[in-house]
């Protein structure tokens, strides 16, 4: 049996690489993606045997006079396979609109990598089938069946308050129809992410469906994460 792909978004932590070394060996496994910080990238790639190595986020170029950012093909040629592309806190904190994360998501593309495209709702409140059909409206075009749809709702983020596995299920559902209307030859893989722990993980894949997990805070931890593992078939 395929194993579930586990996606480990350490966002702007851990603060020192010596950290960043313990904590990817502790995730070294297969099956699992180390997105660290940039500047750990490069550390973190040497220290791995097992795991993929991917990134949080790039820039829509693939060179240029762009100050402080990072290409596309220059994740790729430190050994980078995967880039997070749209995650909630780079629309909101950020400012991204979806011109831009859909720019994000070719270039990544046309550099031969493979996007983790993340979509989701702000709230329970929200007409949450509407708010996923915007997000990946102007995007559809460009789907390959290398893009794996994360499905991470807001209000489940960082939160401790986890969508539960039946509508998770729901939204995937909701997401894949969507995808087949408008292009019926795509079948990408999906995510759950948003406060996913030792006592859930197993039953987004088992319950929900998905492919596999995008895990924030408890890939820091590596107790946590190696059980979250377990708890998967490891």
């Amino acid at each position: 049996m395929k194993r579930p792909l586990v996606v480990a978004n350490w966002k702007m932590n851990p603060t020192s690489l010596h950290e960043a070394r313990d904590i990817s060996l502790s995730s070294d496994e297969k099956g699992v993606v180390i997105c660290p910080p940039f500047v750990f990238m490069e550390a973190v790639k040497m220290n791995i045997k097992n795991a993929e190595l991917g990134a949080q986020d790039c820039y829509l170029e693939s060179s240029g006079s762009f100050t402080g950012e990072i290409s596309p093909l220059m994740l790729g040629n430190v050994g980078c396979r995967y880039v997070i592309v749209g995650h909630s806190e780079r629309r909101r904190v950020f400012n991204e609109l979806p011109g831009i994360i859909k720019d994000k998501l070719k270039a990544v593309l046309d550099a031969g990598l493979s996007p983790i495209l993340c979509v989701g709702e702000n709230s329970k409140k929200d007409d949450a089938e509407r708010v996923l059909e915007e997000q990946l409206g102007d995007i559809v075009e460009y789907l390959e069946d290398n893009v794996i749809i994360a499905y991470e709702p807001v209000f489940a983020i960082g939160t401790g308050e986890a969508c539960s596995p039946g509508l998770a299920k729901k939204r995937r559902e909701h997401i894949k129809e969507f995808i087949r209307s408008k292009r019926s030859n795509i079948v990408p893989s999906f995510l759950y992410g948003g406060s996913v722990g030792p006592e859930n993980a197993a039953c987004y894949i088992e319950e929900a469906g998905f492919d596999g997990l995008l895990v924030g805070g408890a890939s820091l931890e590596s107790d946590k994460f190696n059980i979250i593992l377990q708890k998967l078939g490891w």
